[in-house]
């Protein structure tokens, strides 16, 4: 969400108060910094951030047919066509025909794939956990309080 609209208004031409309008621009430039840093902190031919959220998708909630991650993930079909291609490429997705209509494919992570995601997790809460070391015990505790927050957020996006 942009804190201002096309007319230059910072309420987005709503009933939202200048101040709700400034937080949501700070909280959204605070949280790209931060996935950014993480993003870089990977290796060059490293599986892309896209790639990643799908095998974390498959992890949590099992085999799912490409148009239907499509739609979960809010890209194109063509773009998940692509991310899938190079998962499967690299060994880290599976496709099987569907049971109820071989005309589809379903999706699944593999072995290598859940490796290679919970790598790339542990290098992420490794280097967040590092920056954390070096806020104090109340910063880091008003952090955690803020995090039920932030997932009601993430929620309502």
């Amino acid at each position: 969400m942009d804190v201002l609209d096309r007319t230059g208004d910072p309420t987005g031409g709503s009933d939202r108060s200048p101040q709700t309008a400034a937080l949501a621009g700070a909280l959204r430039l605070a949280m790209g910094r931060i996935v950014r840093r993480l993003r870089q902190a990977h290796a060059v031919g490293d599986v892309s951030l896209s790639g990643v959220s799908v095998l974390a998708r498959l992890a949590r909630t099992g085999p799912d047919s490409p148009g239907s991650l499509a739609e979960l993930e809010r890209v194109r079909p063509q773009a998940m066509a692509t991310t899938l291609a190079g998962l499967e490429q690299r060994g880290l997705v599976r496709r099987t025909p569907d049971a109820a209509d071989g005309r589809r494919a379903i999706v699944s992570i593999t072995d290598e794939g859940r490796a290679v995601l919970e790598e790339r997790r542990s290098e992420s809460v490794g280097r967040l956990a590092e920056a954390l070391d070096e806020l104090t015990p109340e910063e880091r505790e008003s952090l955690r309080a803020a995090l039920p927050l932030l997932d009601r957020l993430a929620e309502r996006l």
